[in-house]
């Protein structure tokens, strides 16, 4: 059994790949990205599907660093061979190595909120991503319109007309989760 630490981190990792979502989101990723690429925005692709076992480390992990859950009392996870609860050279707990050990993982993961342990990542109908653009970007709806996006910010995490225009593609914003869309806005 490991302990937990950063080097869990780099174990289980997700998809960047559009190809992987299913069907019919996949295909309103790819229209939405598209006419973004045809605006001249700039996307990068951080995570698409993910594996249960990475959403479980992710979870536990932010629970343990952030929430204070007792890294004792994490359930298990067939298959996932970690081991949340830190000891001292002479057997004894260590709470706060554990703690510091799960910082490590959160900041490793980049989470900025809880992580889900029913992600949608799971199943392929979400995709977290960041869009950026300078300047006007101009573009088309999934109905064909042409829209011009003067307001701020000039990100796909904050701008409320780019994600009218997520939405008309069916891929809509989670607010509360700057990278993270998908089929239902969870």
């Amino acid at each position: 059994m490991s302990v937990s630490g950063p080097d869990w981190v780099a174990k289980f990792p997700p998809s960047t790949k559009v190809e992987d979502l299913v069907e019919p989101f996949r295909a309103n990723v790819q229209r939405f990205l598209a006419a973004l690429k045809a605006a001249g925005a700039s996307v990068e692709i951080a995570d698409t599907l993910r594996r249960p076992e990475r959403g479980f480390l992710m979870h536990y992990s932010f629970r343990i660093a952030r929430s204070g859950d007792d890294p004792a009392q994490i359930p298990p996870m067939a298959g996932l061979d970690i081991q949340w609860l830190h000891k001292t050279l002479t057997g004894a707990p260590d709470p706060a190595n554990s703690k510091a050990a799960a910082e490590q993982m959160v900041v490793g993961y980049d989470i900025a909120f809880e992580p889900s342990l029913t992600s949608r990542h799971f199943v392929g109908k979400a995709i977290d991503m960041s869009i950026r653009w300078l300047n006007t970007l101009v573009i088309q709806t999934a109905a064909g319109v042409t829209t011009a996006i003067t307001s701020s910010p000039k990100d796909g995490a904050n701008n409320p007309d780019l994600h009218k225009v997520g939405l008309s593609y069916g891929v809509i914003k989670l607010v509360s989760d700057r990278p993270h869309w998908s089929v239902d806005g969870h």
